[in-house]
């Protein structure tokens, strides 16, 4: 693969589809042009590839140099023009830059703070265990993905925004028609107006909410997202409505992705699953491992504030980047060995929750879920193989496998 093909497949929804054709690409970039122009037009604009892990923190650390507006995610060029034409669709803390994003990201941040999770840890531990107890009722085969995977990262942030659980299918839909807008199993439709519907079914749906909460407050977190004020006044409804779906949905897609790629990474490195049997204290190293194997959030983008050198190359003032996190995860300056799973990995300084001012909100409750549900169900597998090819969500943003068919025997 030359350079020019490496950096269109960055660019391409299937090529994080098909992860031994992303990582050659990305391989290639950072052994040859670690800061690579792409210029995918007609589908997309161009922008550069970051994809060395000094290079995306260096970028992350200058938080105001490189700002997440107008273009904080890779997509398509009409959805591009459609965004230069009448902005945002969403408000969320990944569009925003400060002061906004200073003003906002409070209003959540306490709920994901240390003695929160602290708090939320025997919810967590009882949730993982009653997830891993349904391995029991499939009679040894299951898509995990779909079956185990899905629900249980759901049930824990739908469950802490106080949604009632009968909505929770529902969301669950919302959510894989926003990530998987370029997958064919997954989309509503291709065009933005689809797209667009989609966004306007959560404004629906969580209006309402808010409307409740306001009405009758409880003491969730949906109820402190729609009594929140600033200068004493609500929140505008976008913002709103945009802190609702970035935790509704980023706060579930992701962990489940991170839970059905650890378990196929088990899978196919057996030696390492048995490892983890015979040492249970390696759960949180691999949990941490799961997290850099799978990456499960691909790329944020940032535009350049003022013209800048990044490793000899010439940013313009107005340019896009591409912070390639998969790439900073497989990064050969950074990591020993990095194509090699390994459950005691340690250090282990992935970029999977990103860095700086825009840092994951949820990266606690992220562990903590993977950690205790690890730790529920590796103790129970007497043996796991695969039944058939692992599928995986054909996007360029958030996402990760989406079938992973298995058969297993339990103790």
């Amino acid at each position: 693969m030359d350079v020019r093909e490496a950096g269109l497949t960055v660019a391409d929804p299937a090529a994080y589809a098909e992860e031994g054709r992303l990582h050659e690409a990305l391989s290639v970039l950072r052994g040859a042009d670690p800061v690579h122009w792409v210029d995918p037009m007609p589908d997309a604009f161009p922008f550069w590839a970051v994809t060395r892990h000094a290079d995306i923190l260096e970028v992350e650390r200058q938080h105001e140099l490189f700002i997440n507006n107008p273009r904080p995610l890779l997509v398509n060029a009409d959805h591009d023009r459609h965004i230069a034409e009448q902005g945002h669709m969403l408000n969320t803390l990944i569009h925003v830059d400060d002061p906004q994003h200073k003003r906002l990201r409070p209003v959540v941040a306490d709920w994901f703070n240390p003695r929160a999770m602290r708090q939320m840890e025997v919810e967590i531990n009882r949730l993982a265990r009653r997830y891993a107890d349904r391995l029991a009722e499939f009679g040894g085969e299951c898509d995990f993905a779909q079956d185990i995977a899905v629900g249980y990262p759901l049930y824990v942030i739908l469950s802490l925004l106080g949604l009632p659980e009968s909505d929770f299918p529902r969301i669950l839909q919302l959510t894989q028609e926003l990530f998987g807008g370029d997958d064919a199993e997954l989309q509503r439709g291709k065009s933005n107006e689809e797209l667009m519907q989609v966004v306007l079914d959560f404004f629906e749906y969580f209006n309402r909410i808010t409307a409740d909460r306001r009405a009758n407050p409880t003491e969730d977190l949906a109820s402190a997202i729609a009594n929140a004020r600033l200068d004493g006044e609500h929140l505008p409804d976008i913002d709103t409505i945009s802190l609702y779906v970035i935790i509704a949905t980023a706060g579930h897609d992701t962990t489940s992705s991170t839970i059905a790629g650890g378990m196929q990474a088990l899978i196919e490195h057996p030696e390492q699953l048995a490892r983890l049997q015979r040492d249970p204290d390696l759960v949180a190293t691999a949990a941490e491992e799961m997290i850099r194997w799978v990456t499960p959030v691909k790329e944020f983008m940032r535009t350049a504030t003022a013209d800048y050198e990044l490793r000899g190359t010439r940013i313009k003032e107005g340019e896009a980047l591409l912070l390639s996190y998969p790439s900073a995860n497989r990064d050969e300056e950074v990591f020993d060995d990095p194509f090699r799973f390994d459950v005691g990995r340690d250090p282990n300084k992935h970029l999977s929750f990103g860095f700086g001012a825009h840092f994951c909100l949820g990266a606690s409750l992220a562990r903590m879920e993977t950690r205790a549900f690890f730790a529920e169900l590796v103790p129970r597998l007497r043996s796991v193989e695969l039944t058939g090819e692992p599928e995986w969500v054909r996007t360029t943003f958030v996402g990760g496998l989406k079938h992973l068919p298995i058969r297993y025997r339990l103790r």
